[in-house]
């Protein structure tokens, strides 16, 4: 009796919680998987045109400097707030005219729509550094934490993770991604090229690395075992996140259910006071305040097989 070779998945039909099944990590890091084409073109776009950026205007001027650096506070405190806190966890329940606001500063950032933010967010918090976890750096490495997985995981499995949020509101973003890609890219054309550079791609790479290096720094704590957690707070990250507390991704993963991130002396946390200033003048309700302070390490955090831990810093 003979046997007939295993058939090979249409990769079109798997969303991220099914496609990591298939170890994608071990594709070459420029086959994209099917519709995730234009992503890695965005990748490419935006670094190559930011390094072009900064040969021809290595000095901007204070002024283009200024209205980048509120680009990015705006467009990161829209992620923090907006999709992380409000949408991902519920922690806070945000007034719609400062959500919708906060969603447009947050795709000009390049974050992408809410829904496939928040369907990727809560997969990873529900399969936390197990071979389901599809931006784990134990499983895939450095560079599929930090990059590759954006365009090799799969689509977003919304259907799974976002049902409470799968709604006309949050939809219409999706539709709007790409004209708001454009926007964010050419935002400081028409103020020179200096502007043209640092409001667009320089400043959208900087977002995009100190995003992503939540799932990928934020989660190789060293001399772990496969058994424990690897989420950890990484002091410096700070900086790349203006103090917006993303960074202390250790008391996150220990208390995902709080709206507040920085916990302890010297963790700053400007997320968690921008949230204070909207319940006090009412345009933010239902938020979720810390009980107890977060253990420090974490041990044993998730109940489910881990994988065992590979060398952290593969190949891109």
């Amino acid at each position: 009796m003979s046997l007939s070779p295993p058939i090979a998945p249409d990769l079109r039909k798997l969303d991220a919680a099914n496609l990591a099944k298939h170890s994608p990590w071990k594709q070459p890091w420029w086959r994209a998987t099917p519709g995730d084409g234009p992503v890695l073109f965005w990748v490419i776009l935006i670094h190559v045109t930011a390094l072009a950026g900064l040969i021809l205007t290595p000095l901007p001027g204070w002024r283009v400097l200024l209205a980048a650096t509120v680009l990015h506070f705006l467009g990161g405190l829209g992620t923090t707030v907006s999709f992380h806190r409000g949408l991902a966890h519920k922690s806070v329940r945000l007034h719609p005219v400062v959500r919708n606001i906060l969603t447009l500063f947050a795709m000009l950032n390049g974050s992408g729509s809410p829904l496939s933010w928040v369907a990727y967010h809560r997969l990873h918090h529900a399969k936390s550094d197990t071979p389901d976890d599809i931006s784990s750096p134990r499983v895939g490495g450095f560079w599929w934490s930090h990059l590759r997985w954006l365009w090799q995981a799969g689509a977003p499995p919304i259907r799974r993770y976002c049902r409470d949020i799968d709604k006309p509101a949050y939809r219409i973003w999706t539709r709007l991604q790409i004209p708001l890609a454009l926007g964010a890219y050419l935002i400081g054309a028409p103020f020179g090229l200096a502007a043209f550079f640092w409001l667009g791609s320089i400043r959208l790479v900087l977002a995009l690395h100190a995003q992503c290096c939540v799932n990928s720094v934020c989660h190789m704590r060293k001399n772990v075992a496969a058994t424990e957690a690897t989420a950890c707070n990484v002091s410096w990250l700070s900086i790349l996140h203006l103090g917006q507390g993303e960074n202390w991704h250790q008391n996150h993963h220990d208390h995902s259910g709080s709206a507040r991130i920085g916990w302890g002396a010297g963790q700053i946390d400007l997320g968690w006071v921008f949230i204070l200033l909207l319940e006090r003048v009412g345009l933010a309700k239902d938020v979720r305040r810390p009980t107890v302070a977060p253990r420090r390490p974490r041990r044993q955090a998730n109940e489910q097989a881990r994988a065992p831990a590979p060398s952290a810093l593969k190949a891109f």
